[in-house]
């Protein structure tokens, strides 16, 4: 797929105050260890991740997702009624129904002739969020729209504990298989994007590709309530070194479309910027498509997995911290359990 029109205008990112470090997690956990005579320090070893943040309790994936769309546009300089689509893409969503953006939508006084609805695409939802408004902008439907993500690990990370520690019969395989949802973190990003007759920094979207391997669609499932309510249960089940290889296989196979569509090689790009899992996902990624890793900027060491967040808020930092040269190409490479893969390409 390749785009004529669209522009990204801007990047609004929240990060939360609570900061919540492997350590912690550990000696919570400390029971279970003691059990498999693990030694602490483990999960920072295994996963480069030193840290990662927690909203309040009272936040809600609304709060979050809209306070972040709210700096998109104050950056972007654009009017919330002049947003004509808003699209909500965490995992996270304050209730199963109505749709999450709804609630977004209302709190950020947006047109009520914009189009609204969630996507749900587990940690690729905010790339497919893009890839929806960029074919509405493509086609003329809309000239200015709104992607919002805020995702809460609290819940995740906390029933995990809960879990491993009150379970009399836990095994070493439970505790494998849970050992991903020790990494997630939260955050929350906005996008807006333009028809390029109405932008103002003129950073184009200029196409991308996408494969999928749904085969593959168990290796990570979620289970549990599906809003916010106190008290809420959530947990994962995930078989973390399956999901690597096969990940990275998709990825490579991606690349390989991404590269003939838009005419790249690895040499023309010269920044990436992937969705964050730790410190073997980066690695073994840029193996796979045969990409620099000088060319990368991560944030998995302090902010953890922030799921459907991830990708977008580390392109709004790294951008924000070291602005790209006029014309500067940017690979935007997605990935997401199920298996899904969406690579994008940005010419700056």
């Amino acid at each position: 797929m390749k785009f004529e029109q669209v522009c990204l205008e801007a990047f609004g990112y929240l990060l939360p105050e609570q900061v919540v470090t492997s350590a912690e997690i550990e000696r919570q956990l400390a029971p279970v260890y003691e059990r498999f005579n693990l030694h602490q320090g483990r999960l920072e070893l295994m996963t480069g991740i030193s840290e990662r943040r927690f909203w309040a309790d009272d936040t809600l994936p609304s709060d979050a997702a809209g306070n972040a769309g709210r700096r998109a546009l104050e950056i972007a300089g654009v009017a919330p009624e002049d947003i004509e689509c808003l699209i909500h893409t965490s995992v996270s969503r304050d209730f199963l129904e109505p749709a999450t953006a709804s609630v977004v939508h209302h709190n950020l006084g947006l047109s009520p002739r914009a189009v609204v609805y969630d996507i749900s695409n587990a940690c690729l939802g905010f790339v497919n969020g893009m890839l929806s408004l960029a074919n509405m902008i493509e086609l003329g439907q809309v000239k200015r729209g709104l992607i919002v993500a805020g995702e809460s690990s609290r819940q995740l990370v906390e029933s995990t504990i809960t879990d491993l520690v009150n379970d009399p019969q836990v095994t070493r395989q439970k505790l494998k298989r849970a050992f991903s949802s020790l990494t997630i973190g939260s955050g929350a990003v906005a996008l807006v994007m333009t028809h390029a007759s109405v932008s103002a920094g003129g950073h184009r979207l200029l196409g991308g590709t996408a494969q999928a391997a749904t085969e593959d669609n168990h290796l990570c499932r979620g289970s549990g309530d599906h809003g916010f309510a106190p008290n809420a249960t959530m947990l994962m089940n995930t078989d973390a070194e399956t999901l690597l290889e096969r990940g990275c296989e998709l990825a490579g196979r991606t690349w390989a479309d991404f590269r003939q569509t838009l005419g790249w090689s690895a040499d023309d790009v010269e920044r990436c910027y992937c969705h964050q899992v730790g410190v073997s996902h980066r690695e073994r990624l840029y193996e796979a498509v045969g990409l620099d890793l000088s060319k990368d900027f991560s944030t998995f060491e302090f902010l953890g997995n922030v799921g459907s967040v991830s990708l977008p808020l580390t392109m709004a930092m790294g951008v924000e911290q070291d602005p790209p040269p006029p014309h500067t190409r940017i690979a935007m490479l997605g990935i997401g359990s199920g298996l899904n893969c969406i690579m994008l390409g940005v010419g700056w």
